[in-house]
């Protein structure tokens, strides 16, 4: 798996710090055509969430084109769970977690992509789609603009991920910082890990376990316990074992 926190740095093309880590993620086990799920893509265009979908793959599958990678759309598909039981990678792209929660369960592919990870499929997800590799649907930025079926997501990692963590808070800002945020979570669910990954990072998983990639630390919390930083390249592999 590779669960990237963000597509977009400011003033770079789309995905185009990650591009050539996702295509050497693909390479490495010879994919060469991918099923993307874009249902997190909910505001690209005015006209429908379905044109949306549309306007989303065409925009993944135009970065990927040069370098021999197809990207297909499973909201194309007649059969999305048969299209995503025979797909030789999965990638779910960024945008609203909660509608991608309630579509991957609406449409019976929550279970479908879990037993496919958990077979070794690589799957490669940013923003909303590494969020959805967590056990639930707790620790997303998003507004709630549906309710999901279940807050249940594919749980093939052992910890929450926060995507997009950002330590400052603005200024003028009366709100609470994502950190007193992650803190209420963890007042209620004091056994849950939470790993604040801040943009430019990126998860990696493999046969050898987990590894921080990126340029910037890695920020863990732990109820009752200081927030701890991991530098990428250090090892993060106490992580697994919660």
């Amino acid at each position: 798996m590779l669960l990237i926190s963000n597509s977009t740095m400011a003033g770079a093309p789309y995905l185009g710090w990650c591009k050539e880590k996702i295509v050497s993620f693909y390479k490495k086990y010879n994919v060469k055509k991918v099923l993307f799920v874009p249902y997190a893509g909910v505001n690209l265009v005015d006209e429908s969430i379905e044109a949306s979908y549309d306007a989303y793959i065409n925009r993944v599958a135009g970065v990927f084109a040069e370098f021999g990678i197809e990207f297909t759309s499973v909201h194309k598909e007649a059969d999305p769970v048969a299209a995503m039981k025979n797909a030789e990678a999965i990638s779910v792209g960024g945008g609203n977690t909660f509608y991608l929660v309630h579509m991957l369960h609406k449409t019976g592919l929550m279970e479908v992509i879990r037993e496919k990870v958990l077979q070794g499929t690589p799957y490669c997800g940013w923003s909303a789609g590494s969020n959805v590799a967590c056990p639930a649907l707790f620790t997303t930025n998003d507004m709630p603009i549906v309710e999901p079926a279940s807050f249940k997501c594919l749980n093939v990692i052992p910890f929450q991920i926060n995507p997009h963590y950002l330590d400052a808070n603005p200024e003028g800002h009366g709100g609470e910082t994502r950190q007193q945020r992650i803190e209420e979570f963890l007042t209620v669910n004091r056994s849950t890990v939470v790993a604040g990954l801040r943009e430019g990072c990126y998860f990696e998983y493999n046969e050898k376990g987990i590894s921080l990639g990126g340029d910037r630390p890695l920020i863990v919390f732990n109820y009752g316990k200081p927030t701890q930083e991991f530098e990428p390249g250090s090892d993060i592999s106490t992580l697994e074992g919660f």
